[in-house]
Order: structure tokens, then sequence, then C-alpha cells
């Protein structure tokens, strides 16, 4: 598990001893662009790592990123191996059983199914097709339950993962975050399109923190509705999501 620390405790005022700032370990899947993702430095960057460190100065903390698997991200925080998760991680009533959420700072935004241009998939009479999805995600878990009867639905550790192989033919469809899959499409020349209608799943994504963790949870809503008010987070959203909001200021 690779650690980055990104920031380093702050001094008091001239001439005082040195006093160390609580220290924050924040954990990123580091491959879900533009959520998260390793820039070419391999260092941690992208909406989710500009938000985080803005929330660790608001609130007087030191971050310290973490990078970490989405397959193994929620069973490390519950091992206490970091603090808090920040990585493109939907609210549901299912995560909520097992973790706690911050207040939202990114609202619910729609899933999509894209495909190869001119495919033709009906997704009402959807039939012996093979639906890619990243793992452990609220999207695997709707093509389950939805199309997991009549085709074969394939899990990935990364969403790049899946989308490769349906550059490459070997699925006839993914099921991934709007949000995930607007630049990519754009980006494909035309070879990959949507598909369908959109659709809602989740209360919109926030940062995932151990149930036992009140104290750190209120703080760390208290610094990202502070970054709400005066704009900062729709900035970044505008920055790395384009055309998105703004959602949290007029």
């Amino acid at each position: 598990m690779k650690k980055l620390i990104l920031a380093a405790a702050a001094l008091l005022a001239l001439g005082s001893a040195p006093q160390a700032q609580e220290t924050v370990r924040i954990a990123t899947e580091g491959a879900y662009a533009p959520w998260n993702f390793l820039n070419d430095a391999g260092e941690p960057a992208g909406f989710e790592i500009e938000l985080g460190n803005a929330i660790c100065e608001k609130a007087g903390f030191t971050c310290e990123w973490i990078i970490n698997d989405w397959d193994s991200i929620i069973p490390n925080l519950l091992a206490g191996n970091y603090d808090v998760i920040m990585a493109g991680m939907s609210i549901t009533d299912e995560r909520r059983e097992t973790i706690d959420f911050s207040d939202n700072y990114f609202p619910p935004d729609p899933s999509k199914f894209a495909a190869a241009a001119g495919a033709g998939l009906d997704l009402s009479a959807l039939e012996g097709k093979r639906i890619g999805v990243q793992g452990g995600t609220i999207q695997a878990a709707y093509a389950e339950e939805n199309y997991g009867s009549n085709n074969t639905v394939v899990s990935f550790g990364t969403a790049d993962q899946a989308m490769a192989d349906l550059a490459a033919g070997n699925l006839d469809a993914i099921l991934a975050d709007g949000a995930y899959l607007d630049p990519v499409i754009a980006a494909s020349g035309g070879a990959m399109e949507f598909v369908g209608e959109d659709i809602m799943i989740g209360d919109g994504y926030g940062a995932g923190l151990r149930k036992d963790e009140a104290e750190l949870k209120t703080k760390f809503n208290e610094a990202l509705a502070a970054l709400k008010a005066d704009g900062t987070v729709d900035k970044l959203i505008a920055q790395w999501f384009e055309g998105r909001g703004p959602f949290f200021t007029e």
C-alpha cells in the first residue's frame, strides 16, 4: 500500500514550540478519473484530492493520502488502516449498514450504459449479452439485479479495465457513473455511444468513515459546509466535471 504525505504540520506563532496537527489518513483508488487518479509523477490527483486537501486545510488537519484498491477499500477502513475514504463512492443504504458517510460533496449523478456505436442494443429486451461493471459498485448491484438472469455481468477491478474490454469487443455494454463515462465517450471519436435512459442510483457522493468517528465526521462536515458556502466545491466541480453544477451556490 502506497502512502503519500501531501501536507506537513503547521507551526504556532514565531518563537513558540511546534504543535502537531491531527493527521487524517484519506484513502482513494487512484484509478477513477476525474474523481481520483495518479498523475504522471505517480501522485494522486483529481477532484477528490483537491477537495480533500481543501477540507484538511479548512479543518486544520494534516492530510495523508493512501492508495488502495477499490475492492478492499471499505474492509481496510474498518480495519483502521486509514480514517476516511474519498473515492467516487456513492452514498447508499446498503453501505450505511457498514460505514458512515459525510454530507455529500457531489449530488446524485446518473449512471449510464455505453456500447459500441451502432450496436443497436435494446435495454428493454437485453438477452445473452455481456455487461461490464466495476465490481463492488452500485452499478454492479443494479446490473446483476436487473439484467443478471438473462445476461452475463462481468466484474472488473477498475472502470478503465471494463472500458478497455468494451473497446476490444469483449463486452456488449458497460454500466458506470455518467461523470466517469462522459469524457470517455467524448474522447472516443464516435466509436462509443450512450444507450438507453439515465439511471439514478444512490444519494450522491460522500466520504466514508467508520461509525465510531463522530468527532471526525463533525469536523469534516463543518469544513465541507464552509467550502460549499464560499463556492470552493462548485469551483472544483466546474474544473473537473465539464457541464456539471453549480450545485451548492447560486
